[in-house]
């Protein structure tokens, strides 16, 4: 590890395209700029490993449910008689747009305030 002392208003470089101010102290508090290029990407650490993590997670989770899919399409390959197994061999796809919904009612001012108005 490389440590560098920066007064208020000092800056590092990294490369030729990475600038690392020092904007303010605050007691125990650094205040820092950093100066990068859109295609790198700066987070803080506690944020990286939490990124990290939830990634782990996401990864793990297409792993088990292509196994299951795997499975699922070597048993039809060999063909596995469906019935038996006690489904009906057909895909359910369910739409994901809303039922068709009443239009909300919109509030009108009348003298004595504001009431529901009828659509």
């Amino acid at each position: 590890m490389l440590i560098l002392t920066r007064k208020l208003g000092e800056s590092i470089t990294i490369g030729d395209d990475i600038k690392v101010t020092v904007l303010g102290v605050y007691g125990r508090q650094v205040r820092l700029g950093v100066e990068a290029p859109l295609k790198v990407v700066v987070h803080r650490e506690e944020v990286y490993l939490k990124i990290k993590e939830e990634n782990r997670k996401a990864a793990r989770t297409i792993k088990s449910d292509l196994v299951g899919l795997a499975r699922i399409i070597k048993g039809k390959v060999k063909g596995g008689d469906s019935k038996s197994r006690g489904d009906s061999g057909s895909v359910e796809y369910k739409s994901s747009a809303p039922a068709h919904k009443r239009p909300a009612r919109t509030p009108r001012r009348n003298g004595n305030g504001w009431q529901r108005g009828v659509s």
